[in-house]
Parts: C-alpha cells; sequence; structure tokens
C-alpha cells in the first residue's frame, strides 16, 4: 500500500479540521480532526527529515492554524484556509517529501 505523502496529511488536517468544524459547528471536533493531523504528519517529519525538521514544521502548522483566522478577516474563510494549508504542503514537500 501505498505511503501518504506527509505534505497531503498536513493539507488534509486544516481543510478538513476547518471543514469539520464549520459543518458540525463543533469546534473541538475540528480540533481533534486537526490535531490528528498534525500528530501523523509530525511523525512522517520526524522519520523522513529529523527532529529538527519535524518541529520547524510542527511550528509552521501551528503557524499557519493560528494565522488563518487574522488572514480570513482579510480574504474571508476558505480561501484563507485554502491559502495556509497550500504554504504548509509546500514546505512539508520541500522539506520532508520531496527526499523520500
Amino acid at each position: 500500500m501505498a505511503r501518504v505523502p506527509s505534505a497531503v496529511v498536513a493539507a488534509t488536517g486544516l481543510v478538513g479540521g476547518y471543514g469539520v468544524a464549520r459543518w458540525t459547528r463543533k469546534r473541538q471536533l475540528g480540533g481533534a480532526v486537526l490535531a490528528a493531523a498534525g500528530v501523523a504528519a509530525a511523525r512522517q517529519w520526524r522519520a523522513q527529515a529529523g527532529g529538527k525538521a519535524a518541529g520547524a514544521l510542527s511550528t509552521a502548522y501551528v503557524a499557519a492554524f493560528a494565522g488563518s483566522h487574522p488572514l480570513a478577516k482579510k480574504i474571508g474563510a476558505w480561501p484563507s484556509v485554502l491559502g495556509v494549508a497550500g504554504a504548509v504542503a509546500l514546505a512539508s514537500w520541500a522539506v520532508a517529501d520531496r527526499k523520500a
């Protein structure tokens, strides 16, 4: 079975977490999706690129989540979430997945 790239896991966590929170109206459920994907991506990052890279990418993941909120006030919720998810996916690919 093929492994799902960490870039896809991370982007799915950001988009999926927001989508679940919005559609269920349960922010905690969206947070659980976000956290589960973040943990899964971090494990892949550590295995593929080492601890320092995993720490940096995990920080970027959390910063993207936090940064999407003020960005959403300027460009809208979905464009914000998709933008930060794309940025995290690109960083993940460049640091970890490209080497795999």
